[in-house]
């Protein structure tokens, strides 16, 4: 009789030991699906971040940025008031002479305006407050020098009705000729003298005709240095 309970007994151990088990192993993939549910659904926020990232990008896109080039102003020369300017840079360069021989023709044929502009550039002693007074009042008194120069060659030509326009400017050629043109917007036609030289037509006509003339405000007019007189006025 004791025999059989002991026997009955272990029998009744071991069934709940492999039942425990079987417990266990019905609860554990519950657990795992309920992970990785959580897991996906945590994955699945940092896709909403991005796409919330994404918003002000498309916004700055939409307002133009650094990248939206500036609306180009429509010049004013042929409205009611106006007339066009033909614009001549000019210095000591024998070149400039034949640049106003042609400008000067033009606005009497198409009835419009000269406008003379010599640029006064920077000078090595910039940083002395003195001498570079003393250099900014001789570069007016050059720039009024040229201007009767010019003055007197356009009676020689024949232009005694013409009144040029004399503009003095500060800085580097270039950008103070960009910046007049910016800043008036009469000026129809820049009008610039090639030189003669072999070494090239010279480093105004390089910049502005050369490597930027794609994107220039308006038309420039090269003429060339070899040309007489009398040959620009025929072509006028």
């Amino acid at each position: 009789m004791g025999d059989w309970l002991n026997g009955s007994m272990r029998a009744m151990a071991e069934t709940t030991q492999k039942t425990k088990p079987a417990a266990r192993r019905q609860t554990k993939p519950r657990t795992a699906k309920a992970g990785q549910s959580a897991k996906a659904a945590t994955a699945k926020k940092p896709a909403t971040k991005k796409a919330a990232a994404k918003k002000p990008a498309a916004a700055k896109s939409a307002s133009g940025g650094t990248s939206t080039p500036r609306p180009r102003k429509k010049r004013e020369v042929f409205h009611e008031g106006h007339k066009r300017k033909l614009l001549v840079v000019v210095d000591e360069t024998p070149e400039c002479e034949s640049a106003l021989a042609y400008a000067a023709s033009r606005a009497q044929r198409t009835d419009g305006k000269l406008a003379l502009v010599y640029v006064i550039e920077p000078g090595d002693f910039q940083h002395w407050l003195g001498v570079e007074e003393i250099a900014r009042e001789e570069g007016h008194n050059k720039a009024r020098a040229v201007f009767r120069l010019f003055g007197r060659k356009l009676k020689t030509m024949g232009f005694e009705e013409i009144v040029p326009e004399e503009i003095i400017r500060e800085g580097h050629k270039a950008e103070e000729i960009t910046q007049l043109i910016e800043e008036d917007h009469d000026i129809g036609v820049l009008v610039l003298g090639a030189s003669r030289d072999p070494s090239g037509p010279g480093p105004l006509v390089t910049s502005l005709a050369g490597g930027r003339s794609g994107t220039f405000q308006i038309p420039i007019t090269v003429v060339p240095g070899c040309l007489a007189t009398e040959e620009i006025l025929a072509m006028a």
